[in-house]
């Protein structure tokens, strides 16, 4: 096992702990560690007048520095207090693994970081996103309970292959973007196709419409009042431009509702509007109205098509509890458009209370499995409530041959085997031989094709995405074939390295040397045209006021030469104004 497991982890079905990968801390280099300082100390310098209440204090709780990128394994030392955990991954993971992992309490961490040139924003998860943006509000046990609720419920919607088509395109944009040796015409393809598909992707599935809600909330939401937000979510928590420019007036802001289902976001730009709750428990309450609209708790004929349009490996439950896990292909209905006998296609597993039953695994059902749903024809009495008694009276006893008519229509004919009780004495499924299942003239089930199996219940109450139990089904083949590029330390890029981690080392051990600050100055104006933010580290920890002057008359004049010249004049106004409580202070 490449990562340290704990109490939280441990509970990971296998098909989560394939997504997670060991934290390389050794690969992160002095100017990824300089472009977290820069970020944390602005995001704690600004977010400490913008960002919730719970923001810093989450920051102490989880014991993320502001000095330095987090080590995963530190902070799930500190997670654990609060019944969480953190894991390492490659970028984006697919939607559903995402939000399963939250239902687990486990915050998922793209161990990636931006470069300097998208320090500002990137579309591609990285570790100032999750750990600086996610990881703190957590420790607020109301949003985390949100959080796990959240992917409890978002685990079970129901996606579309336009989802996962969607899903791969964002990856793939997200790595091209983060990739130093990709084209612009790489990024702008992989960004049109972004587009493309945004503005084609047909009726929206639950998936895409509850990852509004998440985008929404736990991405970009705003929390208090319309006059006087504060920010909660980790988009705008860990981008220090926009978690700026979405407090003007020019963002529209709008009070959290489950409107903000349908309204879909553009992931490559800054947000036109953003909404707001009044409180995190408002969340919850808009989170249980999507979920009631969902197949997971709707069920019935809506349900069933759902999982049969989704094409995707998916459960169905009937009232009396019994699930059935596969690729469902078919779904009857009656007259009245109720819903009266289902198909799957190839491996399909039986279960109950999410627990496999046993002899009803894939391996005996690898073919695919029906079954009727309904009442028997002029009988009071549902299968499932029928006493030892009552099933003896109708002929269903073990050794009988008996002949099923259901309301819908459907016939089932063959001699009884055996039947499957839950603790309770409902009955589960029946078995027969010899079995014929017909709907009008048209054959369901013939006898030469075995063992017949009728799951027993009067109607299906719920239908989501995934296998009721996973460990049904072998889901360990989900990892993305699209890994995040490693990127290549040249010559020129070592070289800049080294100067970074002196200057670290300087300020880090407070020893200061003046002659060797100067010297590095030198390189970089000969070498490294351009460059910010190593000067400005410079600035922060010289006290030779001629090289300070220096630096600043060269810093200042970069206005027009770098798009992100405002972070160079705020990092020198920070410095600057930390400088001067520290001479107040004096």
């Amino acid at each position: 096992m490449g990562y340290q497991e704990n109490e939280v982890l441990a509970k990971l079905p296998e098909h989560l702990k394939q997504f997670i990968n060991d934290q390389d801390y050794d690969a992160y280099t002095p100017i990824n560690q300089a472009t977290w300082r820069y970020v944390m100390r602005k995001n704690v310098d600004y977010l400490s007048r913008v960002a919730h209440e719970s923001y810093l204090e989450g920051l102490r709780k989880t014991g993320i520095s502001i000095e330095e990128i987090p080590n995963m394994y530190g902070m799930n030392r500190i997670l654990k207090e609060i019944g969480w955990a953190a894991v390492a991954v490659d970028g984006f993971i697919p939607p559903t693994a995402f939000m399963e992992f939250q239902a687990y309490n486990v915050l998922v961490i793209a161990e990636d970081i931006r470069q300097l040139k998208n320090i500002e924003y990137t579309p591609a998860p990285d570790i100032i996103h999750e750990a600086a943006g996610h990881a703190p509000i957590i420790a607020n046990p109301e949003y985390a309970e949100y959080l796990r609720r959240f992917g409890e419920i978002g685990s079970k919607a129901i996606s579309s292959a336009k989802d996962y088509e969607m899903y791969e395109a964002i990856r793939h944009l997200s790595i091209v973007k983060e990739n130093p040796d990709s084209s612009q015409k790489s990024i702008n393809e992989a960004q049109e196709q972004v587009e493309y598909l945004q503005n084609n992707l047909g009726a929206p599935s639950e998936m895409s419409r509850i990852r509004n809600l998440h985008w929404w909330t736990v991405e970009y939401g705003l929390i208090g009042t319309l006059e006087n937000p504060k920010i909660y979510g980790a988009g705008l928590l860990s981008s220090i431009g926009e978690s700026k420019s979405c407090m003007e007036p020019e963002v529209t802001k709008l009070p959290y509702t489950l409107a903000a289902a349908d309204v879909e976001f553009d992931i490559t730009q800054p947000q036109p509007q953003l909404y707001v709750t009044p409180d995190f428990a408002h969340l919850n309450f808009v989170l249980e109205q999507f979920a009631n609209q969902m197949a997971l708790r709707r069920g019935g004929t809506y349900g069933i098509k759902k999982v049969v349009e989704s094409k995707g490996l998916a459960t169905i439950e009937y009232n009396t509890g019994i699930q059935v896990s596969g690729n469902f292909s078919e779904l009857i209905t009656d007259e009245y458009n109720n819903p009266i006998y289902i198909k799957t296609t190839g491996q399909t597993a039986l279960s109950y209370r999410d627990k496999e039953l046993i002899g009803h695994g894939v391996k005996y059902h690898s073919e695919g499995f029906g079954s009727p749903i309904g009442r028997l024809k002029n009988v009071n009495l549902a299968i499932e409530n029928m006493s030892p008694y009552d099933l003896e009276a109708y002929n269903i006893r073990e050794g009988q041959v008996t002949k099923l008519e259901f309301e819908g229509g459907i016939e089932v004919e063959g001699e009884v085997i055996t039947g499957t009780r839950n603790r309770f004495g409902d009955i589960l499924i029946i078995s027969f031989k010899n079995c014929t299942v017909k709907h009008g003239d048209t054959y369901l089930f013939k006898p030469e094709w075995g063992i017949y199996d009728m799951a027993v219940g009067s109607k299906i109450v719920s239908a989501y995405a995934g296998p009721a139990d996973p460990t049904s089904f072998d889901q360990i083949t989900h990892v993305p074939t699209e890994k995040s590029h490693e990127r290549i330390i040249t010559p020129e890029l070592e070289k800049l390295h080294v100067l970074y981690q002196e200057v670290r080392d300087m300020r880090t051990n407070k020893a200061v040397k003046e002659d060797r600050l100067k010297e590095i100055w030198s390189t970089i104006q000969s070498d490294f045209d351009l460059e910010w933010l190593l000067p400005l580290e410079i600035y922060e920890i010289s006290k030779d006021d001629a090289l300070k002057d220096e630096l600043k008359s060269y810093l200042l004049g970069l206005e027009n030469k770098i798009e992100v010249f405002h972070l160079v004049s705020e990092g020198l106004q920070m410095i600057d104004e930390q400088e001067g409580m520290k001479l107040q202070n004096a």
